[in-house]
Formats: structure tokens, sequence, C-alpha cells
């Protein structure tokens, strides 16, 4: 192929410019630079985003599951104070309420004289018949039970 050059054409032409029909290596390395740059950047900032997730996957439960909502909620709103709050949230113990409360609530029943855990299956079984009074017939107790009704302490109301 000895095509003459346009007449306006330096002699000399850089090694970035192909014949054409040939293959243009300086696109294909810039493409493939391009598409790793921006596989690289999303992967940093995924990263970047779950950071409060992974510092709150230390702590409790349900910390970490508001963390994590709060994340999802930055991510799909595009709204940073959702993030901002999340990575607070992360970085402070909350203290735990739940283990001395449920031991208080243990010793109230072992000094009730009840035995731990039927109280809260009673109670359980209270709520479900007066949530559905087709349940509530069903659930009816024989009338010798009762009689130690009485015994047993009654909710309020209020």
């Amino acid at each position: 192929m000895s095509e003459s050059l346009h007449p306006a054409a330096p002699q000399h032409l850089p090694s970035f410019i192909t014949a054409p029909g040939d293959t243009d290596t300086l696109m294909v390395v810039v493409g493939i630079i391009l598409i790793g740059s921006v596989l690289a950047v999303g992967n940093f900032y995924l990263h970047l985003h779950t950071m409060p997730e992974r510092m709150a996957h230390k702590s409790q439960k349900l910390q970490f599951e508001i963390v994590a909502v709060l994340g999802l909620l930055a991510l799909f709103t595009h709204n940073h104070l959702f993030w901002v709050i999340g990575l607070f949230l992360a970085m402070i113990d909350l203290p735990d309420f739940g283990t001395p409360l449920r031991r208080i609530a243990g010793s109230v029943e072992k000094i009730a004289g009840v035995p731990p855990g039927e109280a809260t299956a009673e109670l359980a079984n209270d709520e479900m018949a007066s949530e559905s009074p087709a349940h509530a017939v069903a659930a009816e107790e024989p009338e010798a039970t009762k009689a130690g009704a009485a015994k047993r302490e009654v909710r309020s109301h209020a």
C-alpha cells in the first residue's frame, strides 16, 4: 500500500495515528483503562458506603439493623444525611437495656411464685384471644380452671 499522503500532512506521522483498516491500539488501551478505573472507583464507593454497617456489625443486632436501613436509605435516596447519621450511630455504643430488664422480669416472676416464662405465655394467649372474637370462643377455659383465675393478676385497661 503505497498511498501518498495528503500534501498538507507532515512527512512523519505520530505513532498513535493508524492507517485506515488497522486496529487503533491507543483507543483499546484507553478503553481498558477507563473500564478498570470505573470499576475501581465504584468498588471504592460501595466499600466506603458500607463502612457504617461494617462498624456496627460488632454491636447489638438492633443497632446494626438501624444502621443498615439508614445506609440503604442513603444509597437509594442520595441523601447523605442518612449516611452520616448511620456513621455516628455506628460509632456510639448503645447501652444494653434488654438484658437487665429481662433479669428484673425473671426475678419478679420468681418472687411472685410463677415459673419463669409462664406469665409471658399466658399474656400472649390473652392477647391472641382479645385480637379475634372467633378465637376467643375456642380459647375459653373450662369452669374448673376459671375458679383459679382469681389468683392471677388482672391487667388494667388504662
